[in-house]
């Protein structure tokens, strides 16, 4: 069997396709696995990382504020749109794949459209509560939809096709324990939290570990692990001056600009705050956690958003949204969860009934129907 996958940009829409290909490997040694994406992207590192075969195909995506710049770049994106549909057809001519399967991205988009004109089998995977405008679009055209969330299935026309298998998740996330990653942190019992804004990190959860870290004060009433990212550089050590902080090795707090042994950290955690990324919020499922989601209101249609609201309206999470952001509102809500506990372990509760664990399984044997 050849299989061509199509995913790329951001790790949401890699990470998925990798953990898709791994398993099909796992089922068939003879399976031949070829990736398509953008020569420059996230997936041109990653998926050689992983050890599949990689051909590059321009595409770029659109930038709605105007400057000069932008310009330039849609330009540049208007020609890789005028040129992606060749390149597109080229590809699946010269592979002649058996299966062909988008996970997201501006890059799917050609790639699985010819790959349906050209009546080879077809399947994308959506990640998200609120689907994206490239899988919109292939939802009418390929012969399985997957899902994460029942809740996408509403802004689909096509609920036949649909299946919600759910995100896949990182092994290595799932069979951490608390002790032992609390015990490799050098942390102690008290209750901990993670804070995170990914790799670029974001402003407001900077401040809002700052605010915490000003709260827990010289009483060390938790254990704190934080990762500022790459945006952080300048501006946590800011937010730490002006509330007078220092930062110590032996209070249980634990700040780096990025967190690159996340198993241990989330494993090791009572609460987590951080963005509401598809994939992030599936590892919370996965191991557990009670949250404070705080969505990023500068993706695309506020997929966030409906991310978050995935498991806010099942009480598996708390949210702040950025805009409305205060410091004594977000503060009350950590000391109600510090005091009661049993709070804490409602939403973590909560949270694990949403996990599904076996989404490559469920993916590859519907692949093998179609």
């Amino acid at each position: 069997m050849k299989v061509l996958l199509a995913g790329g940009g951001t790790g949401g829409h890699i990470n998925p396709a990798i953990a898709i290909a791994q398993y099909i490997r796992s089922q068939d040694k003879k399976a031949e696995i070829l990736f398509a994406g953008t020569p420059k992207g996230m997936e041109a590192t990653l998926v050689k990382k992983a050890g599949f075969d990689f051909t590059p195909i321009q595409v770029g995506g659109f930038r709605r504020s105007l400057s000069f710049e932008n310009v330039l770049h849609n330009l540049k994106s208007a020609y890789y749109l005028m040129t992606s549909d060749f390149a597109a057809k080229k590809i699946v001519k010269d592979y002649q794949p058996d299966l062909v399967i988008g996970t997201g991205g501006y890059v799917s988009g050609p790639i699985v459209l010819a790959a349906t004109k050209a009546k080879i089998k077809t399947a994308i995977h959506e990640q998200n509560a609120f689907p994206g405008v490239t899988n919109k679009i292939l939802a009418k055209k390929v012969d399985r939809v997957f899902l994460a969330v029942e809740e996408a299935k509403q802004y689909l026309k096509t609920p036949k096709k649909c299946v919600v298998v759910g995100n896949p998740v990182r092994e290595n996330i799932i069979f951490k324990t608390k002790e032992k990653s609390r015990q490799a942190l050098g942390l102690d019992n008290k209750m901990c939290v993670l804070s995170f804004g990914g790799s670029l990190g974001a402003s407001v959860i900077n401040q809002m570990a700052a605010d915490l870290m000003q709260w827990n004060g010289t009483q060390h009433k938790i254990n704190h692990i934080h990762g500022y990212g790459q945006l952080g550089r300048e501006l946590f050590p800011k937010l730490l001056k002006e509330r007078n902080l220092t930062l110590t090795s032996d209070t249980g707090i634990i700040v780096n600009e990025y967190i690159d042994n996340m198993a241990d950290c989330m494993a090791a955690a009572d609460l987590v705050i951080c963005r509401s990324g598809a994939m992030t919020l599936s590892e919370l499922e996965a191991t557990g956690k009670a949250s404070v989601l705080v969505p990023s209101p500068y993706v695309a249609e506020n997929h966030q958003y409906h991310n978050a609201m995935v498991l806010v309206n099942r009480n598996a999470a708390l949210l702040i949204e950025e805009n409305n952001y205060q410091k004594e509102t977000f503060i009350e809500m950590i000391e109600q969860l510090y005091r009661y506990p049993n709070k804490l372990k409602e939403l973590g509760k909560n949270a694990s009934k949403l996990a599904v664990l076996d989404t490559t399984k469920q993916i590859y044997k519907e692949l093998m129907t179609i």
